[in-house]
């Protein structure tokens, strides 16, 4: 069963849904993410009944606001632990413990970050909310005069986002301390099946401005990317497997590699791909198979045919956060089209309500690996040429 949840539901998810007739939890907010459509719509109570019966059903959500509506409805269900297990940084730490026990880790609390014993903490270090989304509230601490500008840069992040997520999405009460990860950063979609194996549907590598930089700007994927990285991530999956039992459960990743291939998680995104139908949706756009369809029906991709005719082409994933320095509210408009030429290829863009969701919106692009200037122009760009104020 998927469970449709704002803030947003793609064209191309709804239109899978409605070709598959993939089962659709019936919410008034699913009807309106969804009119218009042919959805096969199931009722609240049926729902909860096939799930109560525990045949192993399994669940995705295009949002994690959909949490919500599983806390309400299936308090017998052990779904509940598990996601709290994985959207609760804290206790994801906790979960790996045996795998990395000497990662440094601690939990605080909002209104105790004035107090904390800097010289106490690892530089450098990366401090988030325990319970977080999209980078929003994400610091890196270089060292003593960085933690004094983060304090300050924190409580103003607070103001702004605090009412911008549901608190099962983001909760800035506590915040976690992590010693900083080394290595280059993946983000990637898989899926458990009904017998606990992991499937992996895609892998993007993130790509960062700077050693400061935490922002969500550029993912981009290849068939070096994918066919580097595949099994050491598989090994990973399985690891975790082990330790919290996971069947039919989808889920999004984020992890680092060092330069001696040493993998360290960063997070786990429990029953959702990249946020906003965002990583799904460009695995269709570049690699030509559903991860949608494949979640459902427990399907493996045949990578090496996928990734046959893929060499020299890069695929990305733009995320056009506002980085103009200037409040949402000041801006009047951005220039979509103008963004469009700076990309020779483009393959999608989605635009968002900026002064609601602190974002522009979102592009997927495809670059041969020559031309890769204007990946490095985007990620560094502060998007003040599009902006009409």
């Amino acid at each position: 069963m998927f469970i449709l949840d704002k803030p947003y539901v793609s064209d191309f998810l709804k239109q899978i849904l409605e070709e598959f007739q993939i089962p659709v939890l019936n919410t008034m907010i699913a009807q309106n993410l969804a009119s218009g459509t042919n959805i096969n719509f199931i009722p609240e109570t049926e729902a909860i009944k096939k799930l109560q019966a525990d045949n192993g059903e399994l669940i995705y959500t295009n949002s994690e606001n959909a949490i919500n509506w599983i806390i309400n409805n299936l308090p017998f269900s052990d779904l509940l632990e598990k996601i709290d297990l994985f959207k609760n940084k804290f206790k994801f730490r906790e979960l790996l413990r045996e795998l990395y026990p000497e990662f440094f880790f601690k939990e605080v609390l909002f209104d105790e970050i004035d107090n904390i014993d800097v010289n106490e903490l690892p530089f450098p270090f990366i401090i988030k909310p325990s319970v977080g989304f999209f980078s929003l509230g994400v610091h890196k601490v270089l060292d003593i005069s960085g933690w004094e500008k983060t304090k300050t840069l924190i409580k103003k992040d607070i103001d702004i986002i605090k009412d911008v997520y549901p608190k099962e999405v983001l909760d800035v009460e506590k915040f976690i301390i992590e010693e900083n990860i080394e290595g280059d950063e993946y983000a990637f979609d898989a899926y458990y099946n009904s017998e606990g194996r992991p499937v992996i549907l895609s892998i993007l590598k993130h790509l960062f401005s700077s050693d400061g930089d935490v922002h969500d700007r550029i993912y981009i994927s290849s068939k070096e990317i994918i066919e580097n990285n595949i099994e050491k991530f598989l090994c990973f999956l399985q690891e975790v497997g082990k330790l919290s039992g996971l069947k039919n459960f989808p889920l999004h990743v984020e992890v680092r590699v060092d330069k001696n291939g040493k993998l360290m998680p960063i997070e786990i995104n429990p029953l959702r791909f990249g946020g906003w139908c965002t990583t799904a949706d460009m695995t269709w756009f570049a690699y030509g198979f559903n991860p949608y369809e494949y979640v459902y029906h427990q399907q493996i991709p045949d990578w090496a045919t996928i990734l046959k005719d893929k060499k020299g082409k890069i695929y990305s994933n733009i995320v056009l956060n506002n980085s103009t320095g200037v409040d949402a509210d000041q801006i009047h408009s951005f220039d979509y089209d103008k963004l469009l030429t700076k990309f020779e290829n483009p393959l999608e863009l989605r635009k968002a309500d900026f002064k609601q969701f602190l974002i522009f919106g979102f592009l997927f692009a495809e670059t041969r690996e020559e031309n890769f200037q204007e990946l490095d122009w985007i990620l560094h760009s502060d998007l003040k040429e599009f902006i009409k104020i």
